[in-house]
């Protein structure tokens, strides 16, 4: 299925998402942590480049899981959105008309950075009870239509 999703998507209100997620503080220079910004270029809009009076230069990417991506603020929410949703890396690929490989790299990243904010606590109980189940192969199939005849032969 192949369809214009990124035409539907307004670029500037995805690029106000990604900077609202990433930075819920507000958009700030990672060097000095100042709030002092002026507009460096702006080449690639809605993407802007600041510059801070400490003379650092950075976009709202910088010091991210984004940081080095090339890709729109409409295929990065579009990326995101799939990977929350369980969508295969490859399906994602022939959508959005991009590498594999690439997106499986960015994959990695977020999904790592998720995995570190994971709270890290302790069970609740002291204790705790796992069951187990072993199946000898075959056991599972379907029980016989007829009765008297085993089950292999009423599958025929």
């Amino acid at each position: 299925m192949d369809f214009p999703l990124l035409d539907l998507l307004d670029e500037q209100a995805c690029y106000d998402f990604l900077v609202g997620a990433l930075h819920p503080g507000g958009l700030r220079c990672p060097a000095c942590g100042g709030r002092h910004l002026t507009i460096h270029r702006a080449h690639r809009d809605p993407v802007l480049d600041y510059r801070c009076a400490c003379g650092r230069v950075f976009n709202a990417w910088t010091g991210t899981a984004l940081q080095g991506t090339q890709r729109r603020p409409a295929a990065l929410v579009l990326l995101v959105r799939g990977i929350a949703q369980g969508t295969t890396t490859a399906r994602l690929a022939r959508e959005l008309g991009c590498s594999r490989r690439h997106l499986l790299d960015l994959r990695h990243r977020l999904q790592h950075l998720a995995w570190r904010a994971l709270p890290r606590r302790c069970l609740p109980d002291a204790e705790a009870e796992a069951d187990e189940m072993f199946q000898n192969a075959g056991e599972k199939r379907p029980k016989a239509q007829f009765p008297g005849r085993p089950a292999a032969a009423a599958r025929q």
